[in-house]
């Protein structure tokens, strides 16, 4: 267990807070925001949401600083994120309970979630130095052509309260070695983590001489967001959250041509062969379903399994199902900490209802839980419910442990009932048959993003540029060639001689 007024303390994070800051200036002028633990129901503190006055401070320190960050040479704003990543390091244990504490998620994914913004930080010192263009033949004499990239300007970045702070730093650290400055607004359902995280950048920018404005946060909600999705100050807005949002965004972005980076929905599947490790496969897809309490993008949605083994299976996740520790997540022999908050458990209950509606078997009850550790009211049991790819229900996210469970024939079949939702962010096949492996990883198998075979839906490396397909909106964060979006691409031709050739031969006589 922890103590939650020390770590806050560590973390420079008060009770009550400024919710908007340019760096070393905050203004604290709009309406507060409460955070509450979903762990305990405690008041952790407040923030004040960013009134428009407040915005255009903000987005004027940005663009300011952005004019000035861009003339950096790229390994030098490396460096800057080198120093970020070890201040990173030094606050890891803190800055991982304020995450378990205020979203809500066991305090290893806290820690771990703290390790992803160090490894993106390893990943973009290094990047700082790579930022490479091409070179090309001309097709003219004396010419040389080349391509080259610089900074975009002013980064917008919208994160989701499921992982406050990782999916920040995924934008951030790019961002920032391509030239970018980055305006976050960060969940207001874990608007404190925002605090902490701008709070130890201060230190490495006041350690560096840099102005204000490379780092800003803004909180509040939706007509917040709505000041960055219209501002055409903004040339990126990096959005992760429900489908719902993403299409709201990704229009009035594009309206005003500006680009749009989305992370969105996912309703991952697990393919579950007869050639399938069994003891693999199981723990995985507990994992997947039941980790974050089913509250990952990559969670674990449905497992569709083979006929030839779907008892076994069934019976033998049932069975491990009956060992999940339910109960604080801060205290580490627990699996399984809250949901978000009491709406997200409406949500949950609304769900499981409808799937009986439409003919599902519940597998594995679920239900709230009470009594003493569970005064939030946010704590709930993970569900397996026999299921039919096509029920409505089914078709949709559910950010909740809600697992659907059904049958399949051919693996044909089966690639196409993991196709056939409209989201396309993970897919896993449980298989040790070479020939089911490749065809799910070829042109005819799975439409997602993230492809695995022997490994669950959840989670990603830092290496791998991380996102997926149709409605989970297109975007690619963290790893690869991601980078690419935080800049803008140039084509660059050299004329080395003294004669100027014109196209199809025009010819000019002066």
């Amino acid at each position: 267990m922890i103590d939650i007024k020390k770590t806050l303390s560590i973390l420079g994070v008060k009770t009550s807070n400024n919710g908007t800051s340019t760096g070393s200036i905050s203004f604290g002028a709009g309406e507060k925001i409460e955070s509450y633990s979903p762990v305990d129901g405690t008041l952790i503190g407040k923030v004040t949401t960013t009134t428009p006055e407040e915005y255009e401070k903000v987005i004027q320190s940005a663009t300011t600083a952005f004019k000035d960050w861009r003339l950096k040479p790229a390994p030098l704003r490396g460096e800057i994120v080198r120093q970020y990543g070890e201040r990173l390091r030094v606050y890891k244990q803190s800055l991982g309970e304020l995450v378990s504490y205020e979203m809500g998620k066991s305090l290893q994914e806290g820690l771990g979630e703290v390790q992803e913004m160090i490894d993106i930080c390893d990943f973009a010192v290094g990047l700082s130095r790579q930022l490479h263009g091409l070179t090309m033949h001309s097709e003219r004499p004396g010419h040389r052509m080349y391509e080259q990239y610089h900074p975009l300007g002013v980064v917008g970045i919208i994160s989701a309260f499921n992982f406050p702070v990782a999916v920040w730093n995924w934008n951030t650290a790019l961002a920032w070695i391509s030239g970018d400055t980055c305006v976050w607004k960060a969940s207001e359902k874990s608007p404190l983590c925002g605090i902490a995280c701008q709070n130890i950048w201060n230190e490495v920018a006041k350690e560096n001489n840099l102005p204000e404005g490379i780092s800003c946060i803004i909180n509040g909600d939706y007509k917040v967001g709505e000041m960055m999705t219209t501002d055409d100050r903004l040339p990126l807005v990096s959005a992760t959250g429900s489908t719902r949002m993403g299409r709201i965004v990704g229009a009035t972005v594009a309206e005003r041509f500006g680009k749009s980076l989305l992370e969105l929905g996912g309703n991952n599947a697990i393919i579950i062969t007869p050639n399938a490790d069994l003891e693999i496969t199981i723990i995985g897809a507990l994992f997947g379903a039941v980790g974050t309490c089913g509250q990952r993008c990559t969670s674990t949605r449905r497992l569709i399994i083979h006929e030839s083994v779907y008892d076994e299976v069934k019976n033998k996740l049932a069975k491990a199902y009956t060992q999940i520790v339910i109960g604080n997540p801060l205290d580490e022999s627990n699996h399984v900490g809250p949901l978000i908050d009491k709406d997200a458990v409406n949500m949950y209950l609304s769900a499981i209802e409808k799937a009986k509606e439409e003919g599902g078997n519940v597998l594995v009850e679920g239900g709230v839980l009470e009594g003493k550790g569970y005064e939030s009211g946010c704590y709930v049991r993970p569900v397996i419910i026999e299921a039919e790819n096509h029920f409505e229900i089914v078709q949709h996210e559910t950010f909740a442990p809600i697992l659907y469970i059904m049958k399949y024939s051919t693996l044909d079949e089966a690639i196409e009932m993991q196709n056939g939702v409209k989201q396309g962010l993970s897919s896993a096949i449980m298989t040790t048959n070479l020939r089911e492996a490749e065809k799910f990883l070829s042109t005819a198998g799975s439409d997602c993003g993230i492809s695995n075979v022997n490994i669950g839906t959840s989670g990603a490396e830092i290496g791998g540029a991380f996102g997926g397909e149709k409605e989970t909106g297109g975007g690619r964060e963290s790893g690869s060639d991601a980078w690419k979006i935080y800049m803008r691409r140039q084509t660059n031709t050299i004329n080395y001689t003294a004669e100027l050739p014109l196209a199809q031969g025009i010819k000019f006589d002066l």
